[in-house]
């Protein structure tokens, strides 16, 4: 009897079939979690955005009016502007900073582990326990920032109220992003040693220079690398709330009122729960079409290697 007999067909897909329940029983305990911690939400939300849901009474539908609304609500526009420019910032900066990192760690030096396990080691300590710590080292009296500008002799201008300041309150949260860079640095450390050494042999022997070969060869070998902590920075960054609400509650002045910093006092102090699932969905749509448009650039600065 061969494998295409039918007896032998019948019979396989006989067995397969007889497995079929034992493996909806395994897989049943994830799907049920995911349809009601993740599917059923997400569908409410979607409905609740186009309901007047005030949190102790029952949502009434209103059609479009949370999105309408929206549109003509400046503290939503504030809200945006505020985090376009933090990720603006923070997320190249971060990339750069993390990339930097890693290239000094690919470098044959003593006690790399060390540096190695010192630069990663701000990843893992907790948020919370972070702000308190920057709270500190941002402090325009006795931070370590200041206190290290006035040690170089720097005047009174540039040892800024750092989350005082309308001005500087955001360069504050972008400077403090860049503690966490060590979990990108590892990231790219990974891609660098995967690196044909024979281009950096045969680049060297055309007579490229560091830079040169850092630009024709390294970067373009690690793109994908780059491209995916690119848009996991995004993400993070139009979501960014921690931060805000524990160091400067949005102040100064609304100066830090980030998008999800609003969403939440929207939806847990003025008790919007329509409006604010208006805006969580125009989130969504914001980070889908963002990342949308980075994967269509990606086509042209990615390089896929085999």
């Amino acid at each position: 009897m061969t494998d295409d007999d039918p007896g032998t067909v019948n019979m396989a897909r006989n067995a397969r079939l007889r497995r079929w329940p034992v493996g909806l029983a395994f897989s049943l305990p994830l799907v049920i979690g995911l349809l009601m911690f993740t599917a059923y939400p997400v569908g409410m939300s979607l409905y609740y955005s186009l309901c007047s849901y005030p949190i102790f009474s029952p949502p009434r539908l209103i059609g479009l009016a949370n999105y309408q609304e929206l549109l003509r609500d400046p503290r939503f526009w504030l809200s945006l502007w505020n985090t376009f420019y933090y990720a603006l910032a923070a997320v190249p900066l971060g990339m750069v900073a993390g990339l930097l990192l890693a290239l000094l760690l690919n470098l044959k030096v003593k006690g790399l582990a060390f540096y190695r396990t010192l630069f990663f080691l701000p990843t893992v300590v907790p948020l919370v326990a972070s702000c308190v710590l920057w709270n500190q080292i941002l402090n325009p009296q006795q931070g370590l920032i200041n206190e290290g500008l006035r040690f170089l002799g720097l005047p009174a201008a540039w040892t800024p109220g750092w989350l005082t300041s309308e001005t500087w309150s955001k360069p504050a949260l972008i400077l403090m992003s860049l503690w966490g860079c060590g979990g990108g640095m590892v990231l790219y450390l990974a891609a660098l040693q995967d690196v044909p050494q024979e281009l950096y042999e045969a680049a060297a022997l055309d007579g490229a220079r560091a830079w040169h070969r850092l630009w024709y060869v390294t970067l373009p070998m690690i793109s994908p690398v780059l491209l995916f902590t690119g848009i996991m920075g995004l993400i993070g960054a139009v979501q960014v709330f921690a931060q805000a609400f524990i160091m400067t509650g949005g102040g100064p002045a609304e100066s830090t009122l980030f998008y999800s910093l609003k969403l939440f006092d929207t939806a847990f102090t003025e008790f919007r729960l329509g409006y604010a699932s208006a805006m969580a969905w125009v989130m969504f749509v914001f980070i889908l079409l963002a990342t949308l448009a980075v994967m269509k650039l990606s086509n042209r600065f990615v390089y896929y290697h085999t």
